[in-house]
C-alpha cells in the first residue's frame, strides 16, 4: 500500500501500491470555481513529487487509471490513497481535497488524517475521478502563532506551498486493519491503567500473544490469529460502576478564522461528504453539526450533497444542533442580535430540514453572557453545551452538569464535557480523562464526548468508530455508546434530578483581549445592530400607517450578514486580515442597504415637505424628541432644557479651560486632562483630588500566547500616562464651545473633542486615533470620587454587577470585563455613568486615596495592535464617542447608552411622526419593533425590564390594535403571564427583574 491509514498508523494494505496511471492538473487563479466549470478546463500532465498551489489557490487534478486485475483476494478492497503534501500540523489547517465522480457528484474529501477515497468497482476496473485541491496555507505555524503575511492575499506570495507526495491505488486488507484497531485500543487502555493493576497485566500478556501469533513476513496471512489472541481481552466487560460516555460524532468548523468564509463553505462540503460516506459503512454513527449558515452555504453550493444530507437528517443520523445561525460570540452581540441568532438558525432548520433543536451548542465561544439562559429558553431550548470554560487560567469550574441561572432567574440544564475537547479521537487517554475529571461522580454517571476532526479535518473517521466499538463494553474503560446530544441530555437529566446551580455569567478566564481586538469590526457590528433597529422600526411604522411594503428580504439579508460576522472568531477580532477586510466591506454594504430602507420608510411616513425634522428611534426621549417618534425642529427647541454651554471664565489658572452649563462645570488643564468635574446640583466634585480624568494610557501588550485573543494581567506593570498635549484650544461646535486636544504618541496621533451637553450633566468626549503602534494597548481612564463596591455593566437585555475588588481568585481573574453601551459605578445616593458607542472592553477597580477612603477607576480599552493572526490589526484611524454623566442612576446610564448609539436622525418632510408605541415606565425598554415573520402584518414588539427590579407599565400603541398576544422569540403564542389589556386599549405589563417579553399586536383595520 502506498500510504497509511489514519494519519500515521502502520501500513495495513498489500504491496507498495499501484500507480494511478495519469493525473493531470489544472491550476485555477482567483476564487474557486464549481465542478461544472472545472471539468471544462485544460488539463496538463502532472507528476507525483511536483510542487503545486500558491497560497489560497485551487488546483484540479483529473485522476485516471486501472485497478490491478490480480487484486482479488477476499476481505480486501481497493482505495485511492492521496497525500497532497500533508504535514504534521493538525488536520484542518493545511491543504484539503474533494473527490468528485466524472458527473460531478462528491464522493468524499481527503485530509491529513483521512486520506483514502473508496473505489466502488473491483479488480480490473477503471479509475476516473476529479480531485479539487485547496492550497490553504498553514497559518498556525506549528501553533507558534508567529506573525505571517499569509493571511492576506495581497501579501501571501505566489510560490507553491505544497508538493504532491502520493496519488496511488492501495489495497486495504480488512483483517489487518481490524487487527491494528484491536492493538491500538488495548495498548492505549493499558497505558492509562495503574502500573500495578491486574487488568494492565492481562492486556500486556494478550498483546504479547498477538505479537507471537503474527508473522512479520506474512502479516496478512496471520492477522486473524493475532486477532484471536486479543479476543479474550477485548471481550472482558466493563465494570457496573464504569463511567458512561455518549459519543457524538462532530466536526467543529469555525465559520472563519485562519481562513476566509469562502473556504469554510468548502470545508463544510468536504466534512459533510465524509460523514455521509462513513454512514454508508456504519449503522451506528450519529453526527451532530451546528450553524444554520453552514447548511445554507451547502444548499447553495452543493444541492446534490444537501439532498443526501436531508435524507440522513430524516433518519436521525445527521443531527442539526445549536439552533443558531452561527456559533456566535456571546459577550459582544447586543440583545436583539443574540435573539436573532436563535430565531434565524431555528427557522432555517425548521423550514429546510424539518427539525427543532432542543439544545444550544457552543463549545468554543469565549465566555457566556448571564443573559443567555433566558434568551435560549425563550427560543425553545432546553439544554446548553459548551467546552470552553475548561480553558480557565486560574479557577476550575466546579461542575460538569448543572443548572445555569441567568440574570432574570431563568435556568437551563447545562453540560461541560469533562473530556475537555470538542474534537476527540475516542482514545483511551481521552476516555480516561473524561472519567477522572467528571465532577458529578456519585450523583450522575454520564458525560458527552464529541469526536471527530474539526475545521476541515474531515470529522469522524473509521478508526474512531472502531475505537467506539471496542470500548462499548470493555473492562477498565468507560462504556461508550454512540448517540445524539438529545439522547445524552435526556439520559443525564433523568438520572440527575437535583443538580447544582451556577448563577450569573460563565466568565472565561482567558481570551480577554477579544473584547477589544479589531476595533473596526466591533464598530461595524455595533453600528449595524442599531441601524437594523432603526430600519425595522421605521419600516414597521410605514407599513402600519401608510400601507408601504415591508422590506422582508432586505432586512433578512442584512441580519444574516450581521449574524455571520458575530461568529466567535470574527467579531472577537481573532481572524486573519482577509476575514476582517471582508467583514468591514460587508458592514459597509449593510449600512448602505439599511440607509436606503430607512430613507424610503421615512419618506412614506413624513410625506413631501421642507419642514426640518428629527427622528428618534431610541426608547428614550432625546432633546425634546419623544421615543420611537419624530418631531419638528421647533418642537425640539421648545422642549430642550435651558442652559447652553459657555466658557466659564475662559482660561483656567494653569493655562487650561473651563466649560459649564446649568448642571456641571468642567476644568481641562493645559495637558488636555480633566482635573475637575463639579456636579452643581449635588455641589460635589467627581474627580479625586490630585488626579485627572480623560487620561489616555498606553501599555505594553505582549500576552504569553494567543496574541489577538489575550490580555494578560502583567500589562498593568508596563504602562505610561499620556499626560502631555501638542495643543489644547477652544473651538466652536453645534453645542457651543468645545475643547480640542491633540496628542502624539509614537507614530500615532490622538485628537479629542471635549464638550458638554447643553441640557444635561454630561461630558461628551470624541476621540479620534490615527493608530500606528504595535503590541500596545490604549485605555481611556476616569478616576472617580465614589466608593463603589461593585460596577454595573450592560449586557443583553439587562446588566450584571461585578465586584470592583479582588477578594477571591474568581474576582482577581476578572481583571478585564465586557460591557455594551454603558457602565455605572456608585455609592448609596450617588453614581456616575460612562457610556460609549463602540467599546466593549473595560476594567473597573478601586484604589486607596490619600487621607483614607477609596476612589473608583473606570477604564475603557480602546485599541490593541496584536501581530497574530493579522499583523496589521487595528492600524489606521478610529473614532470613539464616550460620555460621562454625573449624579447618574441606572436609568441615566441606559439613556446615555441609547443616545450615543441611536443618534437623532435629521430629515425634512411635511409633518412629524407620532410615537408608534409608548411605555409609561422607564424601567421597561422597547428593544425591537418589527413585522411578524409570517407576513401577516402583525407588529412584533420586544421589551425587557432594564433596572433589575419588578415593574408594571402600560404599553400604548399609536395605531388601533385588534388583538395582542404574548409569544416566544419565534412569534408563537405562549401562556400570557405578563400582560393584560386596560379599559382604554392599553396593554398592562407586569415584569420580573430583567424579564424579556415578546408581544404580537394585530392592527385593527377599517
Amino acid at each position: 500500500m502506498g500510504g497509511s491509514v489514519g494519519g500515521g498508523a502502520p501500513p495495513v494494505g498489500r504491496g507498495d501500491g499501484a500507480p494511478v496511471g495519469r493525473h493531470d492538473g489544472a491550476p485555477l487563479a482567483g476564487e474557486p470555481v464549481p465542478f461544472a466549470e472545472a471539468v471544462r478546463a485544460e488539463y496538463a500532465p502532472f507528476a507525483v513529487g511536483s510542487a503545486w498551489g500558491r497560497p489560497w489557490s485551487t488546483t484540479w487534478f483529473h485522476v485516471t487509471g486501472t485497478v490491478p486485475a490480480d487484486w482479488s483476494e477476499p476481505g480486501t478492497r481497493p482505495e485511492l490513497v492521496v497525500d497532497l503534501g500533508f504535514t504534521d500540523a493538525q488536520s484542518g489547517f493545511q491543504a484539503e481535497g474533494t473527490a468528485y465522480t466524472p458527473d460531478g457528484v462528491i464522493i468524499k474529501a481527503v485530509e491529513p488524517r483521512n486520506r483514502y477515497v473508496p473505489l466502488p468497482d473491483g479488480p480490473g476496473s477503471a479509475v476516473d475521478l476529479y480531485l479539487e485541491a485547496a492550497a490553504n496555507p498553514d497559518l498556525s505555524g506549528g501553533w507558534r502563532f508567529a506573525p505571517t503575511p499569509l493571511g492576506d492575499r495581497a501579501t501571501a506570495g505566489a510560490e507553491p506551498v505544497y508538493r504532491l507526495e502520493q496519488l496511488a491505488i492501495g489495497l486495504l486488507d480488512e483483517t489487518v486493519w481490524q487487527l491494528v484497531q484491536d492493538v491500538v485500543a488495548l495498548h492505549g487502555l493499558m497505558e492509562v491503567l495503574p502500573a500495578d493493576s491486574t487488568r494492565r497485566a492481562v492486556i500486556l500478556r494478550a498483546l504479547e500473544r498477538a505479537v507471537d501469533a503474527v508473522d512479520p513476513d506474512d502479516v496478512a496471512g496471520t492477522a486473524a490469529a493475532g486477532r484471536a489472541a486479543l479476543e479474550p481481552a477485548l471481550a472482558s466487560p466493563a465494570h457496573a460502576s464504569a463511567h458512561q460516555v455518549v459519543a457524538v460524532g462532530h466536526a467543529h468548523i469555525d465559520s472563519a478564522w485562519l481562513w476566509p468564509t469562502r473556504e469554510t463553505r468548502r470545508k463544510v462540503a468536504r466534512t459533510f461528504s465524509n460523514v455521509l460516506a462513513l454512514m454508508e459503512d456504519s449503522d451506528d454513527l450519529v453526527f451532530a453539526a451546528s450553524s444554520a449558515q453552514q447548511y445554507a452555504w451547502l444548499k447553495e453550493d452543493q444541492p446534490e450533497l444537501f439532498a443526501r444530507l436531508k435524507e440522513q437528517v430524516a433518519r436521525g443520523r445527521f443531527v442539526p444542533v445549536g439552533g443558531m445561525w452561527v456559533e456566535s460570540d456571546t459577550n459582544l452581540p447586543g440583545g436583539e442580535a443574540m435573539a436573532r441568532q436563535l430565531v434565524a438558525g431555528t427557522r432555517f432548520f425548521r423550514d429546510e430540514l424539518g427539525v427543532d433543536q432542543p439544545e444550544v451548542w457552543l463549545p468554543d465561544s469565549f465566555g457566556y453572557s448571564a443573559a443567555l439562559p433566558q434568551i435560549m429558553r425563550a427560543a425553545g431550548a432546553r439544554w446548553f453545551l459548551t467546552q470552553k470554560i475548561s480553558w480557565n487560567e486560574t479557577n476550575k469550574h466546579p461542575h460538569h452538569t448543572f443548572w445555569w441561572e441567568g440574570i432574570d432567574g431563568t435556568r437551563i440544564f447545562t453540560h461541560f464535557p469533562p473530556v475537555d475537547t470538542y474534537g476527540a479521537e475516542l482514545s483511551a487517554v481521552e476516555l480516561a480523562r473524561a472519567e477522572r475529571q467528571y465532577a458529578e461522580k456519585g450523583a450522575g454517571t454520564t458525560s458527552l464526548v464529541p469526536f471527530g476532526w474539526g475545521d476541515g479535518g474531515g470529522g469522524p473517521t473509521r478508526e474512531m468508530l472502531a475505537a467506539a466499538a471496542r470500548t462499548k463494553d470493555l473492562e477498565g474503560s468507560p462504556a461508550v455508546t454512540l448517540g445524539s446530544p438529545r439522547e445524552f441530555f435526556e439520559r443525564a437529566q433523568a438520572e440527575y434530578q437535583n443538580p447544582p446551580v451556577w448563577s450569573g455569567e460563565l466568565y472565561l478566564e482567558f481570551h480577554r483581549g477579544t473584547y477589544t481586538s479589531q476595533a473596526r469590526t466591533k464598530a461595524g457590528n455595533r453600528r449595524s445592530e442599531h441601524l437594523l433597529r432603526e430600519a425595522e422600526l421605521w419600516a414597521s411604522a410605514a407599513a402600519v400607517r401608510t400601507g408601504a411594503a415591508y422590506p422582508y428580504e432586505q432586512l433578512e439579508r442584512a441580519w444574516h450578514t450581521v449574524l455571520l460576522n458575530q461568529f466567535h472568531d470574527i467579531l472577537p477580532g481573532s481572524s486573519i486580515a482577509w476575514v476582517h477586510q471582508e467583514a468591514e466591506r460587508r458592514y459597509a454594504e449593510v449600512a448602505a442597504d439599511l440607509e436606503t430602507v430607512i430613507a424610503e420608510s421615512l419618506t412614506a411616513l413624513v410625506g413631501d415637505g421642507e419642514t426640518p425634522l428629527l427622528l428618534n428611534a431610541g426608547p428614550r426621549p432625546v432633546a425634546g424628541v419623544p421615543a420611537l417618534a419624530g418631531a419638528t425642529a421647533a418642537r425640539t427647541a421648545g422642549g430642550a432644557e435651558p442652559g447652553g454651554v459657555t466658557p466659564d471664565g475662559g482660561v483656567a489658572p494653569d493655562g487650561g479651560h473651563v466649560l459649564a452649563n446649568a448642571h456641571v462645570r468642567v476644568t481641562v488643564d493645559a495637558r488636555g486632562l480633566i482635573t475637575s468635574i463639579h456636579d452643581l446640583a449635588a455641589d460635589r466634585e467627581v474627580v479625586p483630588p490630585g488626579q485627572a480624568a480623560n487620561l489616555l494610557q498606553i501599555f505594553r501588550d505582549t500576552p504569553n500566547q494567543w496574541d489577538a485573543w489575550d490580555i494578560d494581567e502583567h500589562y498593568r506593570r508596563h504602562g505610561r500616562d499620556l499626560d502631555s498635549a501638542d495643543t489644547v484650544e477652544v473651538v466652536e461646535s453645534d453645542h457651543g464651545p468645545t475643547i480640542r486636544v491633540v496628542r502624539t504618541v509614537g507614530a500615532s496621533t490622538i485628537t479629542q473633542q471635549i464638550g458638554l451637553r447643553p441640557d444635561q450633566p454630561t461630558v461628551d468626549l470624541r476621540t479620534t486615533v490615527d493608530w500606528h503602534e504595535r503590541q500596545k494597548l490604549l485605555k481611556l481612564a476616569f478616576p472617580l470620587d465614589v466608593h463603589a463596591e461593585r460596577a454595573a455593566s450592560e449586557i443583553q437585555f439587562g446588566h450584571v454587577h461585578r465586584p470592583t475588588h479582588a477578594n477571591t481568585s474568581w474576582d482577581a481573574a476578572r481583571f478585564e470585563t465586557v460591557a455594551h453601551r454603558w457602565v455605572h459605578v456608585g455609592e448609596p445616593g450617588y453614581g456616575v455613568a460612562v457610556a460609549n458607542d463602540s467599546v466593549y472592553g473595560h476594567d473597573i477597580t478601586r484604589a486607596t486615596r490619600d487621607g483614607g477612603g477609596t476612589t473608583t477607576l473606570v477604564r475603557l480599552s480602546l485599541l490593541r495592535a496584536p501581530l497574530f493572526p493579522d499583523p496589521s490589526a487595528d492600524q489606521g484611524e478610529h473614532t470613539f464617542s464616550v460620555s460621562l454623566r454625573v449624579g447618574a442612576g441606572i436609568e441615566d446610564a441606559i439613556s446615555e447608552g441609547y443616545r450615543l448609539n441611536v443618534p437623532l436622525r435629521a430629515t425634512t418632510g411635511a409633518h412629524a411622526v407620532e410615537p408608534l408605541l409608548s411605555v409609561d415606565n422607564p424601567a421597561v425598554v422597547v428593544e425591537a419593533v418589527k413585522l411578524a415573520e409570517d407576513r401577516s402584518g402583525d407588529v412584533v414588539v420586544r421589551l425587557y425590564e432594564a433596572h433589575g427590579g419588578r415593574a408594571t407599565a402600560t404599553l400604548t400603541a399609536g395605531f388601533p390594535v385588534g388583538a395582542v398576544i404574548e409569544t416566544d422569540l419565534h412569534e408563537q403564542p405562549v401562556e400570557a403571564t405578563s400582560l393584560a389589556t386596560t379599559a382604554d386599549g392599553g396593554i398592562r405589563l407586569r415584569l420580573r427583574p430583567f424579564q424579556l417579553i415578546t408581544l404580537r399586536l394585530t392592527p385593527q383595520h377599517g
